[in-house]
Protein backbone atom coordinates (compact mmCIF):
# COMPACT_ATOMS: atom_id res chain seq x y z
CA UNK A 1 0.00 0.00 0.00
CA UNK A 2 0.97 3.77 -1.00
CA UNK A 3 3.03 5.43 2.48
CA UNK A 4 1.80 9.12 1.02
CA UNK A 5 0.06 10.50 -1.42
CA UNK A 6 0.21 13.40 -3.45
CA UNK A 7 -3.36 15.31 -4.55
CA UNK A 8 -3.13 17.36 -7.89
CA UNK A 9 -6.12 18.84 -7.55
CA UNK A 10 -8.37 21.20 -5.56
CA UNK A 11 -11.44 22.09 -3.66
CA UNK A 12 -13.84 19.22 -2.49
CA UNK A 13 -12.68 16.71 -4.35
CA UNK A 14 -9.24 16.90 -2.77
CA UNK A 15 -10.70 16.90 0.19
CA UNK A 16 -12.57 14.35 -0.08
CA UNK A 17 -9.22 11.91 -0.82
CA UNK A 18 -7.26 13.14 1.98
CA UNK A 19 -10.14 12.16 4.25
CA UNK A 20 -10.39 8.68 2.66
CA UNK A 21 -6.52 8.66 2.95
CA UNK A 22 -6.21 9.43 6.87
CA UNK A 23 -8.95 7.08 7.17
CA UNK A 24 -6.17 4.15 5.59
CA UNK A 25 -3.63 5.64 7.13
CA UNK A 26 -1.97 7.57 3.91
CA UNK A 27 -0.60 10.20 4.27
CA UNK A 28 -2.00 13.43 1.90
CA UNK A 29 -0.04 15.98 0.20
CA UNK A 30 -2.01 19.39 -1.21
CA UNK A 31 -1.14 21.29 -3.68
CA UNK A 32 -2.34 24.68 -4.26
CA UNK A 33 -2.20 27.95 -6.20
CA UNK A 34 -1.85 31.09 -4.62
CA UNK A 35 -5.49 31.87 -4.85
CA UNK A 36 -6.31 28.91 -3.08
CA UNK A 37 -4.33 29.06 0.35
CA UNK A 38 -7.06 29.46 2.32
CA UNK A 39 -8.72 26.06 1.33
CA UNK A 40 -9.72 23.54 3.90
CA UNK A 41 -7.80 21.31 1.95
CA UNK A 42 -4.79 23.19 2.36
CA UNK A 43 -5.24 22.64 6.09
CA UNK A 44 -6.03 19.17 6.39
CA UNK A 45 -3.64 17.67 4.43
CA UNK A 46 -0.36 16.65 6.28
CA UNK A 47 1.73 18.51 4.10
CA UNK A 48 1.20 21.09 1.35
CA UNK A 49 2.78 22.59 -1.28
CA UNK A 50 2.29 25.78 -3.12
CA UNK A 51 2.47 24.77 -6.98
CA UNK A 52 2.11 28.61 -8.67
CA UNK A 53 -0.03 31.77 -9.24
CA UNK A 54 -3.59 31.28 -9.59
CA UNK A 55 -4.24 30.93 -13.52
CA UNK A 56 -4.54 27.10 -14.27
CA UNK A 57 -1.61 26.53 -16.57
CA UNK A 58 0.64 27.89 -14.04
CA UNK A 59 -0.49 25.80 -11.20
CA UNK A 60 -3.09 22.70 -11.46
CA UNK A 61 -2.16 22.20 -14.70
CA UNK A 62 1.59 22.62 -14.58
CA UNK A 63 3.02 19.03 -14.86
CA UNK A 64 6.83 19.79 -13.88
CA UNK A 65 5.92 21.73 -10.75
CA UNK A 66 3.37 19.02 -9.53
CA UNK A 67 6.43 16.34 -10.15
CA UNK A 68 8.53 18.48 -8.18
CA UNK A 69 6.51 18.90 -5.11
CA UNK A 70 5.89 14.75 -5.45
CA UNK A 71 9.34 14.31 -5.28
CA UNK A 72 10.21 17.15 -2.79
CA UNK A 73 7.47 15.72 -0.54
CA UNK A 74 8.29 11.82 -1.19
CA UNK A 75 5.06 10.93 -2.47
CA UNK A 76 4.83 7.91 -3.92
CA UNK A 77 1.44 8.35 -5.53
CA UNK A 78 -0.94 11.19 -7.10
CA UNK A 79 -4.38 10.95 -7.29
CA UNK A 80 -5.66 13.50 -10.25
CA UNK A 81 -9.10 13.65 -9.15
CA UNK A 82 -11.40 14.89 -11.43
CA UNK A 83 -10.49 17.84 -14.15
CA UNK A 84 -7.86 19.33 -14.19
CA UNK A 85 -4.67 16.24 -15.53
CA UNK A 86 -7.51 13.72 -14.29
CA UNK A 87 -7.66 12.77 -18.31
CA UNK A 88 -4.09 13.84 -19.83
CA UNK A 89 -2.33 11.03 -20.58
CA UNK A 90 0.94 13.01 -20.74
CA UNK A 91 0.41 13.44 -17.47
CA UNK A 92 -0.07 9.70 -16.33
CA UNK A 93 2.69 8.26 -18.94
CA UNK A 94 5.12 10.88 -17.40
CA UNK A 95 4.48 10.14 -13.89
CA UNK A 96 5.13 6.48 -14.88
CA UNK A 97 8.14 7.39 -16.11
CA UNK A 98 9.31 9.20 -12.47
CA UNK A 99 8.39 5.85 -10.74
CA UNK A 100 5.49 7.22 -9.05
CA UNK A 101 2.01 5.42 -8.84
CA UNK A 102 -0.43 7.58 -11.25
CA UNK A 103 -4.22 6.70 -9.36
CA UNK A 104 -6.23 6.25 -12.28
CA UNK A 105 -5.95 5.17 -15.84
CA UNK A 106 -3.03 4.07 -17.81
CA UNK A 107 -1.70 6.75 -20.85
CA UNK A 108 -2.93 4.08 -22.88
CA UNK A 109 -6.60 3.68 -22.01
CA UNK A 110 -7.10 7.60 -21.92
CA UNK A 111 -5.79 7.79 -25.44
CA UNK A 112 -8.00 4.78 -26.44
CA UNK A 113 -11.09 6.59 -24.91
CA UNK A 114 -10.20 9.97 -25.16
CA UNK A 115 -10.43 10.35 -29.04
CA UNK A 116 -14.45 10.06 -29.37
CA UNK A 117 -13.94 8.61 -32.58
CA UNK A 118 -12.00 6.42 -31.86
CA UNK A 119 -13.48 5.29 -28.38
CA UNK A 120 -16.59 5.03 -30.40
CA UNK A 121 -14.79 2.36 -33.06
CA UNK A 122 -13.24 0.68 -29.99
CA UNK A 123 -17.03 0.32 -28.60
CA UNK A 124 -18.75 -0.88 -31.96
CA UNK A 125 -15.75 -3.64 -31.89
CA UNK A 126 -16.66 -4.67 -28.79
CA UNK A 127 -20.12 -5.33 -29.22
CA UNK A 128 -21.00 -2.56 -27.28
CA UNK A 129 -24.06 -0.52 -28.96
CA UNK A 130 -23.18 2.72 -30.61
CA UNK A 131 -25.51 5.83 -31.95
CA UNK A 132 -25.05 5.17 -35.93
CA UNK A 133 -22.35 7.85 -37.47
CA UNK A 134 -19.61 8.38 -39.39
CA UNK A 135 -16.93 5.53 -38.63
CA UNK A 136 -14.61 7.91 -38.36
CA UNK A 137 -13.46 11.60 -38.65
CA UNK A 138 -15.41 13.56 -41.57
CA UNK A 139 -13.10 15.07 -44.02
CA UNK A 140 -15.29 17.68 -45.72
CA UNK A 141 -18.70 19.18 -45.95
CA UNK A 142 -19.59 16.74 -48.84
CA UNK A 143 -18.89 13.87 -46.87
CA UNK A 144 -21.06 14.63 -44.28
CA UNK A 145 -23.74 16.13 -46.20
CA UNK A 146 -23.87 12.36 -48.04
CA UNK A 147 -23.53 10.08 -44.45
CA UNK A 148 -26.57 12.60 -42.76
CA UNK A 149 -28.87 11.51 -45.87
CA UNK A 150 -28.06 8.08 -45.24
CA UNK A 151 -28.75 7.39 -41.44
CA UNK A 152 -31.29 10.64 -41.75
CA UNK A 153 -31.68 13.54 -40.10
CA UNK A 154 -31.47 15.35 -37.37
CA UNK A 155 -27.52 14.61 -36.54
CA UNK A 156 -25.22 15.85 -34.58
CA UNK A 157 -21.77 17.22 -35.22
CA UNK A 158 -19.04 16.60 -32.48
CA UNK A 159 -15.45 17.58 -31.56
CA UNK A 160 -13.16 14.54 -31.60
CA UNK A 161 -11.17 16.12 -28.86
CA UNK A 162 -14.60 17.49 -26.99
CA UNK A 163 -15.88 17.67 -23.89
CA UNK A 164 -18.28 20.37 -21.71
CA UNK A 165 -20.73 20.59 -24.84
CA UNK A 166 -18.44 22.75 -27.21
CA UNK A 167 -17.17 21.46 -30.91
CA UNK A 168 -20.92 20.46 -31.33
CA UNK A 169 -24.08 21.28 -33.19
CA UNK A 170 -27.30 19.73 -34.46
CA UNK A 171 -28.06 19.85 -38.04
CA UNK A 172 -31.65 19.16 -39.06
CA UNK A 173 -31.01 19.42 -43.33
CA UNK A 174 -29.17 19.91 -45.88
CA UNK A 175 -29.07 23.71 -46.41
CA UNK A 176 -27.41 23.80 -42.51
CA UNK A 177 -24.62 21.44 -42.89
CA UNK A 178 -22.22 23.71 -43.84
CA UNK A 179 -22.64 26.90 -41.39
CA UNK A 180 -23.14 23.96 -38.56
CA UNK A 181 -19.90 22.69 -40.13
CA UNK A 182 -17.82 25.79 -40.12
CA UNK A 183 -18.89 27.10 -36.49
CA UNK A 184 -18.29 23.26 -34.85
CA UNK A 185 -14.53 23.20 -36.20
CA UNK A 186 -14.08 26.69 -35.16
CA UNK A 187 -14.89 26.28 -31.99
CA UNK A 188 -13.02 22.85 -31.37
CA UNK A 189 -9.95 24.02 -32.97
CA UNK A 190 -9.80 27.31 -30.18
CA UNK A 191 -11.17 25.35 -26.86
CA UNK A 192 -8.96 21.58 -27.40
CA UNK A 193 -6.18 22.77 -30.98
CA UNK A 194 -8.23 19.61 -32.36
CA UNK A 195 -10.72 20.70 -35.07
CA UNK A 196 -11.47 16.78 -36.15
CA UNK A 197 -15.07 16.50 -36.15
CA UNK A 198 -17.03 12.93 -36.62
CA UNK A 199 -21.29 12.70 -36.89
CA UNK A 200 -23.85 10.87 -35.51
CA UNK A 201 -27.52 10.51 -35.58
CA UNK A 202 -29.01 12.96 -33.18
CA UNK A 203 -31.39 11.14 -30.60
CA UNK A 204 -34.53 13.35 -29.72
CA UNK A 205 -35.39 13.80 -25.61
CA UNK A 206 -32.73 11.14 -24.27
CA UNK A 207 -32.45 10.38 -21.00
CA UNK A 208 -28.25 10.82 -19.98
CA UNK A 209 -27.46 7.61 -18.19
CA UNK A 210 -24.01 6.35 -17.57
CA UNK A 211 -22.71 3.51 -15.26
CA UNK A 212 -19.92 3.31 -12.63
CA UNK A 213 -17.25 0.61 -13.48
CA UNK A 214 -13.98 -0.26 -11.46
CA UNK A 215 -11.36 -2.72 -13.22
CA UNK A 216 -8.17 -4.14 -11.16
CA UNK A 217 -4.55 -4.71 -12.65
CA UNK A 218 -5.51 -8.43 -13.74
CA UNK A 219 -8.40 -7.73 -16.03
CA UNK A 220 -11.51 -8.36 -14.01
CA UNK A 221 -14.36 -5.30 -14.32
CA UNK A 222 -17.46 -5.03 -12.20
CA UNK A 223 -20.04 -2.12 -12.75
CA UNK A 224 -21.78 -0.37 -8.96
CA UNK A 225 -25.25 0.15 -11.11
CA UNK A 226 -26.11 3.50 -12.59
CA UNK A 227 -26.70 6.92 -12.28
CA UNK A 228 -29.31 9.13 -14.24
CA UNK A 229 -27.82 12.55 -15.13
CA UNK A 230 -30.21 13.95 -17.32
CA UNK A 231 -30.95 17.20 -15.39
CA UNK A 232 -28.58 19.32 -17.15
CA UNK A 233 -27.77 22.87 -18.77
CA UNK A 234 -25.91 23.09 -21.87
CA UNK A 235 -24.26 19.79 -21.20
CA UNK A 236 -23.25 20.74 -17.32
CA UNK A 237 -24.89 18.51 -15.10
CA UNK A 238 -26.86 20.15 -12.30
CA UNK A 239 -28.75 16.82 -10.26
CA UNK A 240 -27.79 13.27 -10.79
CA UNK A 241 -29.55 10.94 -8.71
CA UNK A 242 -29.09 6.47 -8.41
CA UNK A 243 -30.84 4.60 -9.63
CA UNK A 244 -32.30 6.28 -12.72
CA UNK A 245 -36.37 5.92 -12.22
CA UNK A 246 -36.64 5.16 -15.97
CA UNK A 247 -34.12 2.22 -15.63
CA UNK A 248 -35.70 -1.31 -15.43
CA UNK A 249 -33.92 -4.17 -13.61
CA UNK A 250 -33.51 -5.81 -16.92
CA UNK A 251 -31.94 -2.68 -18.46
CA UNK A 252 -29.68 -2.05 -16.01
CA UNK A 253 -28.51 -5.24 -16.17
CA UNK A 254 -27.94 -4.77 -20.06
CA UNK A 255 -26.68 -1.89 -19.32
CA UNK A 256 -23.86 -3.13 -16.94
CA UNK A 257 -23.22 -5.96 -19.17
CA UNK A 258 -22.44 -3.54 -22.28
CA UNK A 259 -20.02 -1.18 -20.02
CA UNK A 260 -17.70 -3.66 -18.72
CA UNK A 261 -17.14 -5.09 -22.08
CA UNK A 262 -16.51 -1.49 -23.39
CA UNK A 263 -13.81 -1.65 -20.06
CA UNK A 264 -12.39 -4.64 -20.82
CA UNK A 265 -11.94 -4.14 -24.24
CA UNK A 266 -9.17 -1.13 -23.24
CA UNK A 267 -7.92 -3.29 -20.17
CA UNK A 268 -9.10 -0.58 -17.66
CA UNK A 269 -7.84 0.18 -14.94
CA UNK A 270 -9.59 2.09 -11.71
CA UNK A 271 -12.59 4.07 -11.70
CA UNK A 272 -14.40 4.89 -14.99
CA UNK A 273 -17.76 5.83 -16.07
CA UNK A 274 -19.49 4.22 -19.21
CA UNK A 275 -22.03 7.20 -20.56
CA UNK A 276 -24.71 6.14 -22.60
CA UNK A 277 -27.90 7.90 -24.33
CA UNK A 278 -30.90 5.82 -23.90
CA UNK A 279 -34.49 7.05 -26.22
CA UNK A 280 -37.73 6.83 -25.10
CA UNK A 281 -38.20 3.04 -26.45
CA UNK A 282 -35.75 2.33 -23.72
CA UNK A 283 -32.67 1.73 -26.75
CA UNK A 284 -29.53 2.56 -25.31
CA UNK A 285 -25.86 3.98 -27.39
CA UNK A 286 -22.57 4.63 -26.07
CA UNK A 287 -21.43 8.16 -25.70
CA UNK A 288 -17.79 8.60 -24.36
CA UNK A 289 -16.03 7.16 -21.12
CA UNK A 290 -14.88 9.16 -18.78
CA UNK A 291 -11.50 7.64 -17.46
CA UNK A 292 -11.57 9.32 -13.78
CA UNK A 293 -13.73 9.82 -10.88
CA UNK A 294 -16.69 11.74 -11.61
CA UNK A 295 -18.39 14.61 -9.48
CA UNK A 296 -20.87 12.57 -9.28
CA UNK A 297 -19.28 9.43 -7.71
CA UNK A 298 -21.39 10.19 -4.00
CA UNK A 299 -24.54 9.22 -5.23
CA UNK A 300 -23.14 5.71 -6.20
CA UNK A 301 -21.43 5.32 -2.78
CA UNK A 302 -24.59 5.94 -0.73
CA UNK A 303 -26.69 3.39 -2.78
CA UNK A 304 -24.36 1.12 -2.27
CA UNK A 305 -22.77 1.44 1.15
CA UNK A 306 -19.19 2.12 -1.50
CA UNK A 307 -15.83 3.95 -0.76
CA UNK A 308 -14.97 4.44 -4.63
CA UNK A 309 -11.89 6.56 -3.51
CA UNK A 310 -10.82 3.95 -1.44
CA UNK A 311 -11.53 1.83 -4.15
CA UNK A 312 -9.43 3.38 -6.63
CA UNK A 313 -6.31 3.69 -3.99
CA UNK A 314 -6.62 0.08 -4.00
CA UNK A 315 -6.36 -1.17 -7.25
CA UNK A 316 -3.78 1.62 -8.07
CA UNK A 317 -1.84 -0.27 -5.33
CA UNK A 318 -2.61 -3.57 -6.97
CA UNK A 319 -5.35 -5.13 -4.33
CA UNK A 320 -7.78 -7.35 -6.67
CA UNK A 321 -11.20 -6.78 -6.90
CA UNK A 322 -13.98 -9.12 -6.12
CA UNK A 323 -15.65 -8.68 -9.35
CA UNK A 324 -19.56 -8.78 -8.20
CA UNK A 325 -21.88 -6.35 -9.41
CA UNK A 326 -23.90 -4.32 -7.34
CA UNK A 327 -27.33 -3.65 -6.76
CA UNK A 328 -28.83 -0.49 -5.48
CA UNK A 329 -29.97 -0.87 -2.12
CA UNK A 330 -31.61 2.83 -1.39
CA UNK A 331 -32.04 5.80 -3.33
CA UNK A 332 -29.74 8.86 -3.55
CA UNK A 333 -29.72 12.43 -5.06
CA UNK A 334 -27.48 15.03 -5.33
CA UNK A 335 -27.93 18.58 -6.47
CA UNK A 336 -24.63 20.39 -7.38
CA UNK A 337 -24.00 24.09 -5.29
CA UNK A 338 -22.45 26.25 -7.79
CA UNK A 339 -21.30 29.70 -7.06
CA UNK A 340 -24.03 31.01 -9.27
CA UNK A 341 -27.14 33.44 -10.21
CA UNK A 342 -29.31 31.16 -12.02
CA UNK A 343 -32.36 33.66 -11.71
CA UNK A 344 -29.44 35.99 -14.20
CA UNK A 345 -28.08 32.95 -16.93
CA UNK A 346 -26.04 31.69 -14.15
CA UNK A 347 -23.80 34.64 -14.02
CA UNK A 348 -20.23 33.42 -11.87
CA UNK A 349 -20.66 35.21 -8.24
CA UNK A 350 -17.02 34.62 -6.70
CA UNK A 351 -16.80 36.73 -3.36
CA UNK A 352 -16.79 36.09 0.53
CA UNK A 353 -18.97 33.87 2.21
CA UNK A 354 -20.31 35.47 4.51
CA UNK A 355 -22.59 33.49 6.58
CA UNK A 356 -22.56 29.44 6.08
CA UNK A 357 -24.72 26.41 8.20
CA UNK A 358 -24.11 23.05 6.70
CA UNK A 359 -27.43 21.00 6.86
CA UNK A 360 -27.65 18.00 8.52
CA UNK A 361 -29.91 15.23 9.85
CA UNK A 362 -30.23 11.48 8.77
CA UNK A 363 -29.50 10.66 4.95
CA UNK A 364 -27.40 14.03 4.79
CA UNK A 365 -24.09 14.44 3.65
CA UNK A 366 -22.24 17.43 2.53
CA UNK A 367 -19.04 17.49 0.40
CA UNK A 368 -17.39 20.84 0.32
CA UNK A 369 -14.42 22.88 1.00
CA UNK A 370 -15.66 26.15 1.77
CA UNK A 371 -16.63 28.17 5.05
CA UNK A 372 -18.14 31.56 6.66
CA UNK A 373 -15.27 33.94 5.54
CA UNK A 374 -13.68 31.93 2.84
CA UNK A 375 -13.56 34.17 -0.67
CA UNK A 376 -14.42 32.21 -4.15
CA UNK A 377 -12.09 32.78 -6.10
CA UNK A 378 -12.51 33.41 -9.88
CA UNK A 379 -10.53 31.57 -11.18
CA UNK A 380 -11.81 28.22 -11.12
CA UNK A 381 -14.99 26.18 -11.54
CA UNK A 382 -18.06 27.51 -9.56
CA UNK A 383 -19.22 24.42 -7.42
CA UNK A 384 -18.54 25.11 -4.12
CA UNK A 385 -20.48 22.33 -2.22
CA UNK A 386 -22.54 19.08 -3.62
CA UNK A 387 -25.22 18.18 -1.18
CA UNK A 388 -26.51 14.52 -1.69
CA UNK A 389 -29.28 13.05 0.34
CA UNK A 390 -30.16 9.28 0.84
CA UNK A 391 -33.45 7.39 2.00
CA UNK A 392 -35.17 4.13 0.99
CA UNK A 393 -37.64 5.63 -1.99
CA UNK A 394 -37.27 8.46 -4.38
CA UNK A 395 -39.57 9.97 -2.75
CA UNK A 396 -38.21 10.13 0.77
CA UNK A 397 -34.86 11.39 -1.00
CA UNK A 398 -36.27 14.45 -2.81
CA UNK A 399 -38.29 14.94 0.39
CA UNK A 400 -34.83 14.51 2.46
CA UNK A 401 -33.72 17.06 -0.29
CA UNK A 402 -36.27 19.48 0.25
CA UNK A 403 -35.42 19.91 4.15
CA UNK A 404 -31.75 19.88 3.65
CA UNK A 405 -31.79 22.13 0.86
CA UNK A 406 -33.94 24.45 3.29
CA UNK A 407 -31.50 24.25 5.80
CA UNK A 408 -28.36 25.22 3.58
CA UNK A 409 -27.41 29.11 4.70
CA UNK A 410 -24.74 30.72 1.83
CA UNK A 411 -24.98 34.25 2.42
CA UNK A 412 -22.44 36.68 0.73
CA UNK A 413 -22.77 35.55 -2.65
CA UNK A 414 -25.28 33.75 -4.92
CA UNK A 415 -25.90 30.14 -5.00
CA UNK A 416 -28.21 27.82 -7.09
CA UNK A 417 -30.11 26.46 -3.86
CA UNK A 418 -33.01 28.04 -4.44
CA UNK A 419 -33.40 26.81 -8.49
CA UNK A 420 -32.54 23.58 -6.86
CA UNK A 421 -35.18 23.98 -4.22
CA UNK A 422 -37.71 24.91 -7.46
CA UNK A 423 -36.42 21.46 -9.20
CA UNK A 424 -37.54 19.45 -6.16
CA UNK A 425 -41.31 20.96 -6.32
CA UNK A 426 -41.72 20.51 -9.94
CA UNK A 427 -44.02 18.02 -10.57
CA UNK A 428 -42.79 16.18 -13.88
CA UNK A 429 -39.30 16.09 -12.01
CA UNK A 430 -40.84 14.34 -8.74
CA UNK A 431 -42.76 12.18 -11.52
CA UNK A 432 -39.63 11.30 -13.12
CA UNK A 433 -41.15 12.81 -16.35
CA UNK A 434 -37.61 14.16 -17.38
CA UNK A 435 -35.32 13.97 -20.38
CA UNK A 436 -31.55 15.94 -21.31
CA UNK A 437 -34.34 18.65 -22.36
CA UNK A 438 -35.71 18.77 -19.32
CA UNK A 439 -34.01 22.65 -18.40
CA UNK A 440 -34.65 24.63 -22.21
CA UNK A 441 -38.42 24.48 -20.80
CA UNK A 442 -37.50 25.42 -17.23
CA UNK A 443 -38.88 28.35 -16.01
CA UNK A 444 -36.25 30.22 -14.79
CA UNK A 445 -37.69 33.69 -13.62
CA UNK A 446 -37.04 34.69 -10.32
Amino acid sequence: MFKKILIANRGEIALRIIRTCREMGIKSVAVYSTADRDSLHVRFADEAVCIGPPASKDSYLNIPNILSAAELTNADAIHPGYGFLSENAKFSATCEDYGIKFIGATAAQINAMGDKASAKETMQKAGVPTIPGSKGLIKDIKEGVKIANEIGYPVILKATAGGGGKGMRIVWKDSEFEGAWDSARQEAGASFGNDGLYLEKYIEDPRHIEIQIVGDQFGTVCHLSERDCSIQRRHQKLVEEAPSPFITTELRRQMGEAAILGAKAVNYEGAGTIEFLVDKHRNFYFMEMNTRIQVEHPVTEEIINFDLIKEQIKVASGVPISGNNYEPTMHAIECRINAEDPFNNFRPSPGTITNFHSPGGHGVRVDTHVYAGYTIPPYYDSMIAKLICTAQTREEAISTMERALSEFVIEGIKTTIPLHLRLMADPNFRAGNFTTKFMETFDLSE
